[in-house]
Formats: C-alpha cells, sequence, structure tokens
C-alpha cells in the first residue's frame, strides 16, 4: 500500500522539530500549540499583505528547517534559544534546492534487495569498537540480528581532525554517522548566520534525516577535536533501517487494533501510540517489573505469557518472603497500569514464562495519549482489591504497596 504524504507536511513537521530540538520544552503538547498557531498567525498576515499589495501568500511547500542531531544543546545560550526569541521558520519555495538523490522511495513496496551487500572488512579490535558505540543508538533497536550484523558489516570508520566538516547543511545525504570519540558542534545557518545550536560529546548519531526524508543536510558538523566516526552509506541505510522500521511500524498498527483497552480509541489516537511505544523482549524467568519499584512504564503482551506475583504484607513471616502468583497476562492484556494510575510504587511484580515481547510505553506517552482509556483502567483497581481480599483477606497491598 502506498500512502501519499501531502505537500507541504514534510516540511511543516521537519521545521516543528528543529524548534523542539533547539528549546528542548517540557511541555511538547504546549510548545507545539505556540509554534503552530504562530505560524498560522503569520501565514495569516503574509496573505494579508498580499492582498493588499498583490504578491503572493505563504505556501508550506518550500525548504525544510529540519537539524539531523540529537546532540546536546549548546550550554550557556539559554537567553539566546528563550521562547522570548522563538520564530517560526521563514519557508521560501522559490528557492528551493532540489537534492540528486531525492528519488521516491516506499518501503512497503520494495520487497526485493536488488543492491549488493556492501561490506568493509574490519578487525576484532575494530569491530568491538564498532559494537560498543552502536548499542545505544534508538535505529538500531529494532533490527533482528542478522539486518544488525548487515549494517555492522557494511559500515566504516571514519577519523576526523580538529575544524574538518563531517557534513554541510545544504549537500545531499550521503551518510548516516556514529559517533564513537570525539567533539562535534552543531551549525545551522538562517538569514546567512550560522549558529551553533547543539554539541555531540563523545556519543551519539546524525545524518539520518536527509536520508529519510530525500532533503539536503540541514545542518553542519564540524569536528572540534580529533575523533571517530562510524559511518554507514545511504543505500544500505534505506534498504535495512527504512524498511525495517516501516514493517515495525504496520505490525505495530495491526497489533494495536486488536487489543480491547484501546478500541475505544480513534484511529488518529491509536496511530500516535504507534510512534512512541518500543518493543521488548525477555527471556523465560526474567523479571519485567518488581514489587516496589517506581513506575516508569506501561506494557501490553505482544507475544508469550507474563505472570504476575506479590509479597503480601498479611501473610504470616513465616511466608513474608514469598511470592504468591495472582495472574497471568497473554497477548494482547497489559500490566504496569496500576502504579501508574495511583502514582504510586510498584504492588507487584511481573516475570517472563517462556520467550515474551512486549509493547512499552513510558510514562509520559501513557499520561499524554491513554487519558480516553483512565476510567476503564481505574474500575480495574475494583478488580484488582476484590481479588486479594479473596486471597489475603485484605487489600492492603493496593492501599500501601511496596517490599
Amino acid at each position: 500500500m502506498s500512502i501519499e504524504i501531502p505537500p507541504g507536511l514534510t516540511e511543516l513537521l521537519q521545521g516543528y522539530t528543529v524548534e523542539v530540538l533547539r528549546h528542548r520544552p517540557p511541555d511538547l503538547l504546549g510548545f507545539a500549540a505556540d509554534y503552530f498557531t504562530r505560524l498560522r498567525d503569520a501565514r495569516d498576515q503574509e496573505a494579508a499583505a498580499a492582498a493588499a499589495g498583490g504578491r503572493k501568500g505563504v505556501n508550506f511547500d518550500g525548504e525544510p528547517m529540519q537539524t539531523e542531531s540529537n546532540g546536546e544543546e549548546e550550554p550557556g545560550r539559554d537567553d539566546e534559544d528563550s521562547d522570548s526569541d522563538f520564530e517560526p521558520p521563514v519557508i521560501n519555495r522559490f528557492n528551493r534546492r532540489v537534492s540528486v538523490c531525492a528519488e521516491a522511495f516506499n518501503p512497503d513496496e520494495e520487497e526485493e534487495d536488488t543492491e549488493p551487500r556492501v561490506v568493509h572488512p574490519k578487525t576484532d579490535e575494530q569491530r568491538c569498537r564498532l559494537q560498543e558505540a552502536c548499542k545505544d543508538i534508538l535505529l538500531f533497536k529494532n533490527l533482528d540480528q542478522e539486518q544488525l550484523s548487515q549494517v555492522l558489516d557494511a559500515m566504516f570508520e571514519r577519523k576526523v581532525k580538529p575544524q574538518e566538516h563531517v557534513i554541510d547543511q545544504g549537500d545531499d545525504g550521503d551518510n548516516f554517522y556514529v559517533v564513537e570519540r570525539g567533539l562535534y558542534d552543531i551549525f545551522v545557518t538562517r538569514d546567512s548566520q550560522p549558529r551553533c545550536v547543539g554539541r555531540y560529546d563523545n556519543h551519539g548519531s546524525f545524518g539520518e534525516l536527509a536520508l529519510m526524508y530525500n532533503t539536503p543536510r540541514a545542518a553542519t558538523i564540524v569536528a572540534t577535536t580529533e575523533g571517530a566516526l562510524w559511518g554507514l552509506d545511504r543505500v544500505t541505510f534505506r534498504r535495512i533501517i527504512l524498511k525495517n522500521n516501516a514493517k515495525k511500524r504496520k505490525t505495530f498498527e495491526l497489533f494495536i487494533e486488536s487489543v480491547p483497552l484501546l478500541k475505544s480509541l480513534e484511529v488518529s489516537e491509536r496511530m500516535k501510540i504507534v510512534d512512541v511505544i518500543g518493543e521488548k523482549v525477555y527471556r523465560d524467568g526474567e523479571r519485567i517489573i518488581s514489587q516496589g519499584d517506581k513506575a516508569d512504564s506501561f506494557y501490553i503482551v505482544e507475544s508469550g505469557e507474563v505472570k504476575i506475583l506479590i509479597k503480601s504484607k498479611t501473610m504470616t513471616s513465616k511466608d513474608a518472603n514469598q511470592e504468591v502468583e495472582i495472574a497471568r497476562c497473554h497477548k494482547g492484556q497489559y500490566f504496569g497500569e496500576l502504579a501508574l494510575v495511583t502514582n504510586k510504587p510498584r504492588a507487584a511484580s511481573a516475570y517472563a514464562v517462556g520467550d515474551v515481547k512486549c509493547l512499552v510505553m513510558d510514562v509520559q506517552a501513557f499520561e499524554r495519549l491513554l487519558g480516553p482509556c483512565m476510567d476503564i483502567m481505574k474500575r480495574n483497581i475494583t478488580h484488582y482489591e476484590e481479588q486479594l481480599v479473596a486471597m489475603f483477606g485484605s487489600s492492603m497491598d493496593l492501599l500501601d504497596p511496596g517490599n
């Protein structure tokens, strides 16, 4: 299935993304409302001026304002980047740069791998350094072992010197880079003035946006010290990572639609959940959450079985340290919501029974996206209380959870 992206949508969202990365607002929704309100006001003012002077209005089909970084905000720039100087990006469709690599790419349609595999030979020492540098790269998290091996085979080492430009704003995207070591400044040029908006400090990755969206580089990355990077060519990046992410998204979409708890959500609300969930695999007997811990995530069982155990305060001292099984969760069922709803520590522990896959949502996304489901989850608390009373004669473990 091919989905047509409306003209201007990519540029619009990339402009918002760069402002988020510049300002790092604590309230993303509030910042988004403010950003798009200002953008709309600027458009309306331009349209009004155009109507008065016979000029054309703003068209959101210009060059995107994006950043290709997940680096750190440049310290000491709070005054410069405060909301007082926040401005929507100025978009000009007439000076749009056409990229030579802007061919269409639909991961759903390109099922056959016609390109030969790229392999850059490495020593054992290089392979170890590469694996260490890549272990926390988000784009690699959902790759299976074979895909990750192909990516690592295709990556090449690049040594850099101080003041060397790794990528330049406006250039075509050729490689994705992972930082092994070194310091790198991120510069974005606006109104002919380059501005340092962040820095990589011996970790991180950059360069993915130009490859994902077929747009020119949105920032310049300059090494400020000697360093080492690992590069991945554009063809391999798109063949493995983009296709894998597209397949994962489709899988998540179909699964989320089947979860009873989420059936009451609008389609757009379920799509937002797909955007923020991650997938974790647990081995037989592995503990997923621990009684007494602070809650940070919500879990939906994608495959396998999870058993819920509790150490009850109402048990005799002889059995006080014994965990008692109180429930099992299967495909499509969820757990971990109780502590998030009540803002209390975990009331029970959860263990994998056999190999288990879970979809995981962090607490911030849970609070932001699952509001419409909150009544259902609160009703379940009554069921949990009745279950504990039947087993232990008291529901104190819910009222005062912990070890």
